[in-house]
């Protein structure tokens, strides 16, 4: 008789004690009435009486797979994103909703196709962080009453057209070519402007242009060149400054 109590008393314990991790919690009904919530550590649950479900508080990393979204510029792309969510209510997790998994991504491709649809290419690739708190706050508006909350949404790839990616990569070119073109303009704006400061003070002082010469003619020494030219303008030069040392000596 003991032998049958003592077994009695094993499969007892076997049947009604459990153990919830530290990040579960156990929702319990009795006779299929739902009464609360337990854990974590080891709880007792009546055999036959009370039935418990187990559910995962951690943070579920989610997929969202690449799907075909045409843009508010009618531009086809594929995109994938990838959506972080936890549960925050377990009661509501279990009762409200069936597959809270599988709710958050329908609802998660449905939602991303809709609001991505409201934009254009050049704003998508342009306003990717606006776009994904969007998502994420639509997204956590129906999942609020299945116990859920995201936490974030990325878009993490966007695929495009062959043709697309061509005419994107000549606009790029050519907006390199456009902005080469404005630096080497304002380049030749600014030399100029310095020649002709240089030119203001080479009118008032005329030995500077003589100084010049004789610093460009012994920048070409240095290339071991064997003919040099003297332009017209610089005997010219040195005939002035002849005089000016000539004018000073009889002053002297």
């Amino acid at each position: 008789m003991w032998y049958w109590i003592g077994l009695a008393v094993i499969l007892f314990l076997a049947t009604s004690l459990k153990v919830v991790k530290q990040y579960e919690r156990g929702v319990v009904f009795f006779l299929g009435k739902y009464t609360g919530i337990r854990g974590p550590g080891l709880i007792i649950l009546i055999p036959i009486f009370e039935l418990m479900t187990r559910v995962n508080l951690r943070t579920i990393t989610m997929n969202i797979p690449s799907q075909k979204i045409i843009t508010k510029d009618n531009v086809s792309i594929d995109i994938a994103a990838v959506a972080y969510y936890l549960i925050v209510d377990p009661t509501k997790s279990v009762i409200a909703i069936d597959n809270v998994y599988q709710a958050v991504n329908q609802i998660s491709q449905t939602t991303v196709r809709n609001v991505v649809g409201k934009f254009s290419l050049d704003q998508l690739l342009s306003q990717t962080a606006d776009i994904n708190e969007e998502i994420k706050t639509v997204i956590d508006k129906h999942t609020e009453p299945w116990g859920a909350q995201v936490t974030a949404v990325e878009i993490k790839d966007i695929t495009l057209p062959d043709n697309m990616q061509r005419a994107m990569a000549k606009e790029a070119e050519a907006e390199r070519e456009r902005r080469a073109k404005i630096v080497a303009a304002e380049g030749e704006f600014q030399a100029a402007q310095k020649l002709g400061e240089a030119a203001d003070i080479i009118v008032q002082h005329p030995v500077a242009l003589q100084l010049r010469t004789l610093q460009t003619m012994a920048e070409i020494s240095v290339e071991k060149n064997s003919t040099i030219i003297f332009p017209a303008q610089f005997m010219t030069t040195v005939g002035d400054a002849i005089r000016t040392v000539a004018s000073d000596v009889m002053k002297k």
